[in-house]
Parts: structure tokens; sequence; C-alpha cells
């Protein structure tokens, strides 16, 4: 229904009719200020003030307090973590294609070999040991000394899980004596089970089924190890979660003393309600319950003295959703958590992934069959995570406080390393169309030049166009630095940096350089 017209008054309509003849006769305005002239009533007011800009960024101060170091962040924190049923790819992809450079580019790390299939689907088979009824494929001597082959060849270190869904001790025992024999010292640690806790819900083992019930089977299996392979380390418990760890965690460290303890997160299931979307991996909330559930692990890790390891970790469970999992949003994901379980002093963490699914979580896979025979892996969005961070090793986390009149969906941790220089890294998780932040961190005057390297894409959904600095990792896995760097704002000890929504940043600062003084100056010249 139309709305009924509103009726002027008398003397509204007045004032109307005055201010059309107003604009009508610019003269008029101009006539009326002249000197004798009588002033328009209103003619001597200041005029209404202008109302202020809109701000064009969202000032954001970082204090970084560099009196209290954590511990260096390890050698081999970065690593990989992939199914048992890719060992055998793994191994040819080691022989020859691009995977070997793309792991040494990221420096020594540890790939971890097991997942769910290691439990459900991969048996153990050798001269004396015939392949299990429930398997629907097997591993041998030949797999192993194939893994052993890629992990001389990339400098990286091999943790092993071996099923323990199926109890078969004496197997498990020759899988080891055999990775022992092809990787030698490449062996870092051998896992028993993966997500034991879950055994019972998913019926292979009768109710109730608890980590007491598990550590005396683990018990036999470490015997079992110990007599064909003594002195190989051994990690655990490798629970689904932060949930179940107080209980299965605690049990482990007292009953196995483990070299690690470890365990796995991810932040969204794939039955997750509401349904798992790039706003809800990215947002403060879940930021907030990774931060408890790290500090669940590492309060049993304290406890016992005992380092943890987030061993398996990704966006989402079950292999990751299309249009979350393989996206942009991931890699800004995967960026902040890193940097959180540095922040945290967790002793690594491993990004799960599968070589031959592309649409779903992984920092490398084969886009088809053609590519993976041919050894062609593509860096994901994922993989420029790693790339960012990798020169965090070695520096020690530094508590790192964010100020703003409202708070910001921003990550920022800070680092100090050798000679003096220290690192911040930077994740902005606002949508793009946001502000951009303006910060502002107080560096103190020994530092004069800071270098910034950013993480950008072309939308938190695309899948393509993920750069760091600019570059993008080429078709042989190579990913080359800018020749000029760009630098940030570094002036009497305040360092500013404009941070667009929807990025990420790793800035370097470094201490001043010295005026050089030249030779036969006078004192005070």
């Amino acid at each position: 229904m139309a709305a009924t017209p509103r009726k002027l008054s008398a003397p509204t309509l007045l004032a109307a009719l005055i201010l059309a003849c107003a604009i009508c006769l610019p003269g008029a305005a101009r006539a009326a200020a002249a000197p004798g002239a009588t002033p328009a009533p209103g003619a001597g007011e200041a005029p209404a003030p202008a109302p202020p800009p809109a701000p064009s960024a969202v000032p954001v101060e970082l204090r970084i307090n560099p009196l209290a170091p954590g511990h260096p962040v390890p050698a081999r924190f970065l690593g990989l973590s992939f199914e048992a049923q890719a060992i055998d790819q793994l191994g040819a992809l080691g022989a020859h294609g691009d995977l070997v450079r793309l792991l040494r580019s990221l420096g020594p790390g540890l790939l971890r070999l097991g997942g769910i299939t290691a439990d459900q689907n991969i048996g153990w088979s050798d001269s004396v040991t015939a392949r299990p009824a429930w398997a629907t494929s097997v591993i041998g001597p030949a797999q192993m000394r194939a893994i052993g082959a890629l992990a001389r060849r990339s400098g990286w270190q091999v943790l092993l899980t071996v099923g323990m869904a199926h109890y078969e001790p004496q197997s498990a025992a020759r899988e080891v004596a055999a990775a022992r024999a092809a990787l030698g010292r490449n062996l870092f640690a051998v896992e028993i089970g993966n997500e034991p806790d879950a055994f019972g819900r998913h019926g292979f083992r009768a109710l109730p089924w608890g980590a007491q019930q598990f550590e005396e089977q683990v018990t036999s299996y470490r015997d079992a190890i110990t007599a064909l392979t003594p002195g190989v380390a051994i990690v655990g418990p490798d629970v689904s979660g932060s949930g179940a760890f107080p209980e299965w965690g605690f049990a482990e460290a007292l009953t196995q003393a483990p070299v690690l303890l470890t365990g796995h997160h991810y932040p969204l299931g794939c039955t997750h309600v509401p349904a798992p979307s790039i706003e809800l991996l990215l947002s403060p909330p879940i930021r907030g319950l990774e931060a408890r559930s790290l500090e669940t692990y590492l309060s049993i890790s304290r406890a016992r003295n005992i380092p943890f390891r987030m061993d398996e970790t990704n966006s989402v469970s079950c292999g990751g959703v299309p249009g979350v999992s393989n996206t942009y949003a991931s890699a800004l994901w995967a960026a902040a958590y890193i940097g959180q379980n540095m922040a945290a002093g967790t002793v690594g963490v491993n990004l799960q992934g599968n070589p031959t699914n592309c649409a779903g979580y992984t920092p490398l896979c084969a886009p088809d069959p053609a590519a993976l025979a041919a050894g062609q892996m593509r860096a994901q969005p994922d993989w420029y995570a790693l790339l960012l961070t990798r020169s965090l090793i070695g520096y020690r986390p530094l508590p790192t406080t964010i100020t703003a009149a409202v708070a910001p969906n921003l990550v920022a941790y800070g680092f100090d390393g050798p000679a003096h220089t220290r690192k911040l890294l930077l994740v902005d998780e606002e949508a793009p169309g946001s502000l951009p932040l303006a910060l502002r961190v107080p560096v103190g005057a020994g530092l004069g030049a800071a270098r910034v390297l950013r993480l950008t894409g072309p939308s938190l959904g695309a899948t393509d166009g993920v750069r760091l600095a600019g570059h993008a990792v080429a078709a042989n896995g190579k990913w080359l630095a800018p020749l000029r760097a760009e630098h940030a704002t570094v002036r009497n000890g305040l360092m500013t940096l404009s941070l667009k929504p929807a990025s990420a940043a790793l800035v370097t600062i470094v201490p001043a350089k010295k005026k050089a003084h030249r030779r036969g100056a006078r004192r005070g010249h």
C-alpha cells in the first residue's frame, strides 16, 4: 500500500520558498554580505563543522617483551604427515620428481607415516610374515628401502606408526626391524597405534576400553620390538584430540616414558554443526579453543617433563572439505597455528596431507595420475605457510601483546634470534574489504631496519594464486625470494607497518648499522 503524503505546515512552506529564491538568485547572498548591507538572518553564524573523515586504517600497537624468552624452536619443528597407504607412492616419489627438492626447501624436517590406514588397511608382509586377511594392501622391506632413500636424499627423518587395531605385536616388530635396517639413524621413532582412544568406538576393542588396557598392550608391543631392534625410541599415545589426553597422555608418560608425547588436532570436524566454513575456520572463537586445547596437551607435557609434538593436524577432519581445506584461508590458518604452537612450546607440528587428493587438506599433491607418475607435485596453499615460518627455527618466542580500541582478528607472535635479530609473525584473519591495520611496534633504539615477507592470495576461497613475497612455488618445486626485499619503516625505535586484511607477514628486524667515521676526521666533526 502506498504511503500517505505528509502535509507541510505554512511556516515550513514559506521557508522552502525563501530557500528556493536564494538558490535561484546567487547574487542575493553576496549582496547581503556587502558592506553597509543589512545582514540576512543567520548570515553571521559559523558554518556547521564537517563530519570527521572515515578512518583509512585501524591503529594497533604490538608490544614484544624481550625479557621472557621461551625455549628455541627446535630443529625439525616443521613436518608432514601422510597415511600409511601413501608409503608406496612416497617411496617412488623419492626416486624421481620434485618431492626431494620440496622437502629440502623447508630444511630438515620430520615425516610421519601412519594415520588411520596404518591400523585399518595397511598390513606388513615379508618372507616370514603372511599377508593379513584384513589388509586391503601391504607394505614390505622394498617400500621401507624406498622410504630410506627418500630420507637420505631429503635430509628428513621418519616417524613410523605401526598398526595396533589388529593386535599383531610380532608383525609390528618385524616392520620396525625392517625400518631400522632401511633408515638407520633417519628412523626418528616409532608410534604404536593411531588414535587408540577411538578403538572401542570403532569396534576394534571391547568396551570398556581405556588407557590402562592400551598401555598393557603397548608394553607387549615394546617387548617384541626391543627383542628384534633394541634401542628404538617410542612416542605416543597419538590420541585423537586433547579431550582424551589427561587420561591417555598421563598413562603413556607414566608407563612408557616416551621420548615425545603426541596427539592430533583438527579445529573443525567433517560432521561439524554448523558445517565447516572459511569464516568459522578463521574465527576468534576457534583460535581460543585451540589455545585451550594446546594448554591441555602441554600441561601433561610440563608435569611429566616430556616434550609434546602435534604430529597430525590440519583444517577439517576426514580428509578435509573442498572449498575450505584447499584454499588460501587454510594457509592463513596454518601459518597462525604453526606460530601458536611455537609460542606455546610444542616441539613440532606435522601438517596432514594426501599426495593424490588436491581437493582436501594437503600441503603437496599431484593433480592427476599422470603428474603422480612423473613425480610432479604441486604446492598447495598450506605449503606456503610452511615456507613462511621456516626461518623461525632456532628463534625463541617472546610474549607479545596486542592493543587496539577494538580487538582485531589478528595473530601476532614475536621471536628473538641470534645477533640481536627479532622476528614478528603476523596473520590478519579479517575478511577482505575490512580496513587494513596500521601497526606500531616499539622495537628499541638498537634495531634499525626491517624486512617484510608477505603471504597473499586473490581471495580467501582461492585455490590458486597464493604468493609469498609476490612469488609462487615453481613447477619444479623451487621458491625464490625476490632480489629486492620489502622494508618496513623503523625510526627512533618504533616500527610502523600496514597489514592488509586476509594476509600474513613475517617481519625480520635487524640491528641498526653503525655509522662509519671518516679517517682523520677531527673530533666533534
